[in-house]
């Protein structure tokens, strides 16, 4: 059996975890280090003014005079895959950090997997952190259920949850 426990918009949550006044603007988060900076990830209240993530920050600021535009914030993004690494390795000695803000765990026992990955949403809700967890056979599925978690997603057959999943859900969720 495997979960995935996923931090949705990581870089986001890096930047605006310690400043809650923050997350409640127009936020949104870009890589100054690219060649041509654009919006990686953006709040709820950034989208709903309508801007959207790959836009350049005078495309979203055209659409959003207040949107706050920040470079993400590697020192803390380190942090935040410390303490995702540190509360994962609580549940099994087999962890791998998949991607930035994602922990695959591996277990040899099912026994009340749903209550102890709540338990540990629970312990990183403590840090300021949200997070969410996906269980099923395989580290793929797990990591789809992850992003449908609301917040912990137990998939039986994997053929059935991902039957009705439209294919551009797939596709830019495994991204």
């Amino acid at each position: 059996m495997f979960a995935t426990i996923l931090l949705p918009n990581f870089y986001l949550q890096a930047i605006a975890r310690h400043q809650p006044k923050l997350r409640e603007q127009p936020l949104a988060v870009l890589d100054a280090t690219a060649t041509k900076a654009a919006i990686l990830q953006l709040n709820e209240a950034a989208e709903n003014e309508g801007v959207r993530a790959g836009m350049t920050p005078s495309q979203a600021l055209a659409r959003c005079l207040h949107l706050i535009i920040k470079a993400r914030a590697r020192d803390c993004e380190r942090q935040l895959s410390d303490i995702l690494l540190h509360h994962a390795f609580m549940l099994s000695p087999f962890v791998e950090a998949t991607a930035p803000g994602v922990c695959t765990v591996q277990f040899m026992q099912r026994i009340r997997l749903s209550e102890k990955l709540q338990n540990v949403i629970d312990l990183l809700a403590h840090c300021d952190l949200v997070a969410r967890a996906g269980i099923a056979q395989n580290p793929d599925a797990s990591f789809l259920a992850a992003h449908r978690a609301e917040p912990v997603l137990e998939i039986k057959e994997a053929k059935k949850f991902l039957a009705p999943l439209p294919i551009e859900t797939v596709a830019v969720e495994a991204l």
